[in-house]
């Protein structure tokens, strides 16, 4: 999952840091990205949002949120 970001992975990115800060706590944060199609996975590489649709990884969380 290690690669450079592109414009689309910085633009998800940005909203689940935006969506984190509006949230109250973990677990609303959790349920506010699965409304948008959005989940956070914990991995053996750290966290990593995927889509609920697809299920696939899109882009791995920063250090300060995993």
């Amino acid at each position: 999952m290690q690669q450079a970001m592109n414009d689309q992975d910085t633009e998800i990115l940005n909203f689940v840091l935006r969506e984190r800060s509006l949230a109250v706590s973990e677990r609303e944060w959790r349920h506010r990205l699965r409304g948008y199609g959005y989940a956070i996975r914990d991995t053996a590489e750290g966290r990593i949002v995927t889509s609920v649709r697809r299920g696939g990884a899109l882009c791995l969380l920063p250090g300060q949120l995993a």
